[in-house]
């Protein structure tokens, strides 16, 4: 993730605001083409912190109109997202297609990997998270779904997400780097919770009870990680479903029971590595249903690139 910056530019000259801003923009997100409506008197902050896997920021400024352009994404290195809460006025958004309204008390997903317009005709205010693919996988199955949506945050799930967000960025410069990371994963688990809630037939390539059922066993298989039963016959048999029709739910999401449950598996013994580091990682495998601490190791790092311990040697 980017460094800590926190950038005003009250502090530059007027007639080179809106590229410094262009700069400050393009490091912290990824590049832009930006158009000002008066780049002279252009007033703009940001200020943006790490939160292990997420990289969070504060935005405020005059209107911008913020363009990611075709040019910009051949450059790219890895595909990213922005999930961006305006607080103060409505922003406009169009990519895939698709043009949407964000007014304060919702967020939207925005690809980074695909030409996108964004903007607002009036001062605004602005949490963004910028998250990996690959981050964003792990707790949202396929995320391209969700780009070019509105999702309501005044309420629920997504409402607590919104006021995570927010008081994070305002307690950011208080955090050490674990508990940085830890809220970082709490923030995606939100996330992927609030999206898992609000999921309907219109985004799905399914049908709505396909989908259901999907969302059902997902939500089963996260809740039961750390039972060393958790089986293709227990899923089935709990969801009321039988398990020839559980395996071909699964050729929908481009993967089998067995490799959710064991992906999810190694998601939360990473993140429960980086919360804990004093634990035992034979202690930590076995906790997630992975008997043998040198399967785990070696199923660890083809997902992660890492063995545990190096990963351990890092977080800590």
């Amino acid at each position: 993730m980017t460094a800590e910056l926190n950038f005003s530019t009250a502090s530059t000259e007027p007639q080179h605001r809106s590229s410094r801003w262009n700069a400050v923009i393009a490091e912290s997100y990824f590049p832009l083409e930006l158009q000002f409506r008066d780049p002279i008197r252009f007033d703009g902050r940001l200020r943006r912190t790490s939160l292990g896997h997420v990289g969070l920021s504060r935005l405020t400024s005059d209107p911008v109109n913020y363009e990611r352009r075709r040019a910009h994404i051949r450059e790219a290195r890895e595909e990213e997202y922005l999930i961006t809460l305006p607080s103060v006025s409505t922003v406009e958004f169009r990519q895939l297609g698709r043009d949407v309204r964000c007014d304060p008390g919702g967020f939207i997903i925005e690809r980074g990997d695909e030409p996108y317009r964004f903007m607002y005709e009036k001062p605004n205010d602005l949490y963004v998270l910028k998250v990996g693919r690959k981050a964003l996988e792990e707790r949202v199955r396929q995320p391209d779904r969700f780009c070019a949506r509105v999702f309501d945050a005044t309420s629920g799930t997504a409402g607590l997400f919104a006021t995570m967000v927010e008081q994070a960025q305002l307690q950011s410069g208080s955090l050490a780097v674990a508990a940085a990371e830890t809220v970082g994963r709490h923030l995606l688990e939100l996330l992927g919770l609030m999206i898992d809630e609000a999921s309907d037939a219109s985004t799905s390539s399914v049908s709505t009870v396909r989908a259901a059922h999907i969302a059902r066993v997902e939500k089963f298989i996260r809740t039961n990680l750390k039972n060393p039963d958790l089986s293709p016959d227990l899923i089935a048999e709990s969801c009321g479903i039988s398990k020839r029709y559980l395996h071909d739910l699964f050729k929908d999401v481009n993967g089998t029971v067995s490799q959710q449950i064991r992906d999810q598996r190694l998601v939360a013994a990473r993140d429960r590595l980086a919360a804990t580091p004093g634990l035992a990682i034979a202690e930590v495998a076995y906790r997630f249903g992975f008997s043998d601490q040198a399967q785990f190791s070696r199923l660890f790092k083809t997902k992660f690139g890492m063995t545990p311990t190096d990963f351990k040697s890092i977080a800590t």
